[in-house]
């Protein structure tokens, strides 16, 4: 019994492969991608298309899914504030490895199975979680709109992109009294 829906998009069927060490089967395919793809200031947005190409190869252990997943990457300039968007291809390659199981097929634990692996489900697997792994260490976290942004300015909050230029004609706090001592003595030399 499965808990996997293979309905779901992202859920892959590996019943043509059987277990035997060598078979392959190529898949190109595109999905909606779903919710919390990302980071706190970008990520793909719920909805947007990811495009597949990717190959279920069956080994002795297991299958090993490797290609590569096209996305499309929203979020803003760390910097300026300024919203961005771009292509990013990622890599993914993982195994899935055959459930341990008894001379009628049922699954039994092994005590010597890395708890971290990924196993079949039945003949499903689940891309979802590669898929997230791969995307989310890909992304920047503190994407730029451009490797020079100058960012916003810390007193008025205007974007300094548009005017490198900008300045303000204020005094450090910590100097103001010496700002005084000069005006009385051009004054009293009058």
């Amino acid at each position: 019994m499965t808990n996997l829906d293979p309905r779901s998009p992202l859920v892959l069927d590996t019943r043509e492969l059987g277990r035997r060490a060598g078979a392959m089967k190529k898949l190109q395919f595109v999905v909606e991608a779903p919710a919390e793809f990302g980071v706190a200031m970008i990520a793909v947005p719920q909805g947007s298309e990811i495009d597949f190409d990717i190959r279920l190869e069956s080994v002795i252990d297991g299958v090993l899914v490797s290609g590569s997943a096209l996305v499309t990457v929203k979020g803003e300039c760390s910097r300026c504030l300024e919203p961005l968007a771009f292509d990013m291809e990622v890599d993914v390659q993982e195994m899935f490895e055959y459930p341990e199981t008894d001379s009628r097929g049922r699954e039994i634990d092994s005590a010597d199975r890395d708890e971290d692996a990924l196993t079949l489900e039945g003949d499903f697997l689940d891309l979802e979680p590669v898929l997230r792994d791969a995307v989310v260490l890909a992304l920047p976290l503190s994407p730029l709109c451009q490797p020079e942004c100058l960012g916003l300015c810390t007193i008025c909050g205007e974007n300094l992109n548009d005017n490198p230029e900008h300045q303000h004609d204020e005094v450090d706090q910590r100097w103001a009294a010496l700002a005084n001592l000069v005006t009385k003595d051009s004054d009293d030399e009058d």
